[in-house]
């Protein structure tokens, strides 16, 4: 794992409410604050790699079940732009 991806991980795992929704806005993708709480205290403390598809992929499937489908689909956009 590089530096890089390294860094990601750590903030993703890391993220706060505020964070979450600063990422949303200045990524074009709407989250509700009671959402960006939701995902942000699922984050807190696990150790996702992001750059792994099937973690990614699990972690969204849980996302999902915390929020919505909709929403699921906001945070992958959001996701996808911290992996390229």
């Amino acid at each position: 794992m590089s530096i890089f991806q390294s860094i990601v991980n750590h903030k993703i795992n890391t993220i706060t409410t505020e964070e979450l929704m600063r990422y949303g806005k200045q990524f074009g993708v709407s989250i509700s604050e009671k959402e960006a709480k939701q995902i942000a205290a699922y984050l807190r403390g696990r150790n996702v790699d992001i750059f792994n598809i099937s973690e990614r992929g699990r972690l969204l499937k849980e996302i999902e079940k915390l929020t919505s489908p909709q929403t699921a689909k906001a945070v992958s956009q959001v996701v996808t732009q911290f992996t390229k």
